[in-house]
């Protein structure tokens, strides 16, 4: 029989099951955006939107892939940080990213860094458009067209060049072209982002895709802002007849290796070096710092591997392109 004075430890606490993961509020949106690509879809076969099958397209895509991805849940909050503000993520990239990534990891918002970068990249081409002039893009572009394996047929030729006119030069069309870089920007986003989320798993790693998307435009932030804010300073500073209509449409930013060789004599080399420079190591580093920080359990090698994996088959892509089309970069 024990002593009643005994000294009896306290009952131990229940255990509280851990939080279910999170729903994402993304379903009426993606409805929104398929409702928006089907009717411009229509309206372009029915010629009364001008360019619009392919806006219709890209918007039916965007929404059907949103739509998909809601069925992904939330990572779980296990009483991590209160969320940070956009404007602080936004600042907070440049200065403190790890802060900015560890509360990623719990609430993995990630509109904002995508609007930004959705932003520049329009009012960077609508500028480049405005410097270069339409007629000069187009013209560039046809003639280079009809240099590649892929021509159209000589039938085919002159209408295509007045198509990519009119989409360069109608407001409309610009308006659309605009339209479209917000589909065109969240498809990549997503295709990376399910790469990297692949590329953690085999190196033993455990990400959420949503951890994963939010990780790729909040390290992407900071390189596109720089890029194309310099880029626009360097656009009215140099004449636009030493500004190159395609290889210039991304970035006038020259620090990287490229600069050590002749496009029109070595396109490969010319691209493959490209790749090595400031802002492309920077962009390196704030990946893999995002994913190691943004992850559920993603070590530095997992982290590092998943992001030099991806880096890797982005350049062998870009060369495999290059030299099979060797002339848009001549």
């Amino acid at each position: 029989m024990s002593d009643p004075n005994q000294y009896q430890p306290p009952p131990a606490a229940p255990l509280l099951p851990e939080p279910p993961p999170r729903p994402t509020k993304l379903r009426p949106i993606a409805i929104g955006l398929f409702a928006i690509g089907l009717i411009a879809l229509v309206a372009g076969i029915a010629k009364i939107l001008p360019g619009g099958f392919f806006t219709g397209v890209a918007f039916a895509v965007w929404g059907l892939l949103l739509f998909g991805l809601s069925f992904i849940r939330l990572p779980e909050t296990l009483g991590e940080e209160p969320p940070l503000s956009p404007v602080q993520k936004v600042l907070g990239i440049f200065y403190e990213p790890t802060r900015v990534f560890r509360n990623l990891r719990a609430q993995p918002y990630w509109l904002a860094a995508f609007l930004l970068i959705v932003i520049v990249n329009i009012v960077y081409t609508a500028a480049f458009v405005q410097r270069l002039t339409p007629e000069r893009i187009v013209s560039y572009t046809m003639d280079k067209l009809e240099q590649s394996p892929i021509k159209p047929p000589p039938d085919k030729m002159e209408q295509a060049r007045d198509n990519a006119l009119q989409q360069a030069k109608q407001p409309v069309q610009r308006v659309q072209t605009a339209a479209k870089t917000f589909a065109g920007v969240f498809i990549l986003g997503a295709f990376v982002a399910a790469l990297y989320l692949l590329g953690v798993m085999i190196f033993g790693g455990r990400i959420n895709f949503w951890q994963a998307l939010a990780a790729y435009f909040y390290a992407s932030l900071p390189v596109v802002l720089i890029q194309k804010l310099l880029s626009l300073v360097i656009l009215f500073i140099k004449s636009p007849d030493d500004i190159h209509p395609i290889l210039n449409q991304e970035t006038l930013v020259q620090d990287n290796l490229g600069v050590l060789f002749n496009p029109a004599e070595h396109p490969v080399l010319f691209v493959a070096a490209s790749v090595i420079g400031v802002l492309s190591f920077y962009g390196l580093w704030l990946r893999a710092k995002g994913l190691q920080n943004s992850g559920t359990k993603v070590s530095s090698t997992a982290a590092w591997g998943a992001t030099l994996s991806v880096w890797l088959l982005w350049v062998l892509f870009v060369v495999a392109i290059t030299s099979i089309f060797p002339s848009f970069i001549s």
